[in-house]
Parts: structure tokens; C-alpha cells; sequence
């Protein structure tokens, strides 16, 4: 069968995804430098809300190929997967669940951060909607969820190279150019400038929200009992 040049990726997704590399590098690195770079991390979180939230409508309004409905990954496919039997463009059955299972965990990790502290100086943009208990078993989890994210990290990379070195598929370009040289399936569609605007938008909103810019201000500490002059 011959091949033919199909665009795969819309550029919304593409954007998507490298912000999303960049951002998380930035995040995991800025996390673990902590003092001044910690109110980076909180913003970049913020940042990260706003990228999460846009893929998850775009995995509903975007093109052919960003739809999680194109994707995901059912019993039958990871079966004809497991064969060798699926055929197909865009994500594979395995990629689909790499894929689901970072946004969930991305999604966690980021809302479990807006309410996090870290004792000193750092609190999260809604922390105060909740008790410091809670805050604290929120900030737990978020530390051993990083663990989850470098482990998804090495596999997405480890992918990568399998499907460079040994099955001689370069998944890097097509994120890069959004064609792909394909025997089989016909180019994206969908996706246009009205479905990225309301993305946009949704994903702004979700951004404000999680800011906690709504919230009323917090009182003002007592003031200091001041000292008799004896």
C-alpha cells in the first residue's frame, strides 16, 4: 500500500504538548530548588491548570486525532494491540493510556497543589478553604505523586526511542511538523478557530478559579498588645 502525507497533529495539540514538556521540566525542577524558586512553582502549577484543562476540551472539540473519543483505549483494541493486529494512526492503544493516565495524574498533582504549604512561607492559592490537616495530607500526596510523574516521564521517553531505534518511527516529528507519512488513514479535521477560542476560554476560567483571585481577602493579623512604660 502506498503511503501518503496526512496531517496528524493540529497545532493546538502540538503547542499543547511541548508547553506542556517545558512547563513540567520547569515545575520538577523549580520544586526541587524550593526557596525563591517556590513561588515560580506555584505559578507555573497555575500555568499547568490552564494547559490540562484545555486538553481535556480539546480531547472533545479538537481534531480528529486530539479526540479522546479517536483513541481511547477499549478492550478490543489493547487486545488487537497486544496481537499485533491494530492498525491505526495517532496514538496507539498503550500511548492512549500513557497519555490518560499523565493528564489524570498531572490534573491531581495540580489540584492538590493549589491547597498545599510547606510550612514557611509558601501556601496554596485556595489553602484556605481548607484545615491545615487537610492541607498537610494534601501536600504528602503531592510530594509522592512527583515520584509518579519522573517514573511516566522515563516511560514516555523510553517509548520514544523503542519506536525510534527498533520499529524505525519517528513519533518526534509529526509533534514538531504535524504531518506524518502513513499508508493508511486521511488527515485530521476538525478543530477549527471556534472550538480553540471556547477551549481558550474554558481553560482561562479554570486558571482564574484556581488562583483563588475570587476568594475575599484574608483579615489582618491582631495587632501586637503594645507594652506598658512603666
Amino acid at each position: 500500500m502506498n503511503s501518503q502525507r496526512i496531517r496528524l497533529w493540529d497545532l493546538p495539540t502540538r503547542l499543547f504538548h511541548w508547553s506542556l514538556a517545558l512547563s513540567v521540566t520547569a515545575a520538577l525542577i523549580s520544586g526541587q530548588v524550593g526557596g525563591n524558586f517556590i513561588d515560580w512553582h506555584g505559578k507555573i502549577g497555575l500555568f499547568i491548570v490552564g494547559l490540562v484543562t484545555f486538553r481535556l476540551v480539546w480531547g472533545f472539540l479538537g481534531s480528529t486525532y486530539a479526540r479522546f473519543a479517536q483513541f481511547f483505549p477499549t478492550p478490543a483494541k489493547v487486545k488487537a494491540h497486544l496481537r499485533g493486529e491494530w492498525r491505526g494512526v495517532g496514538h496507539n492503544p498503550l500511548g492512549a493510556f500513557s497519555v490518560l493516565g499523565l493528564l489524570g495524574l498531572l490534573a491531581f498533582q495540580v489540584a492538590s497543589g493549589l491547597f498545599a504549604n510547606d510550612d514557611i512561607t509558601f501556601y496554596g492559592p485556595l489553602f484556605d478553604l481548607v484545615s491545615k490537616d487537610v492541607s498537610n495530607r494534601l501536600t504528602s500526596l503531592h510530594h509522592l505523586a512527583s515520584n509518579l510523574i519522573y517514573a511516566l516521564i522515563a516511560l514516555h521517553l523510553a517509548a520514544i526511542v523503542f519506536y525510534v531505534r527498533i520499529k524505525k518511527d519517528n513519533l518526534v516529528k509529526p509533534m514538531l511538523t504535524g504531518w506524518k507519512e502513513s499508508d493508511q488513514g486521511e488527515s485530521a479535521k476538525g478543530g477549527g478557530l471556534l472550538a480553540f477560542i471556547v477551549a481558550l476560554v474554558i481553560a482561562g476560567a479554570a486558571v482564574y478559579a484556581a488562583s483563588g483571585a475570587w476568594l475575599p481577602p484574608s483579615p489582618p493579623p491582631p495587632p501586637a498588645a503594645e507594652t506598658p512604660n512603666w
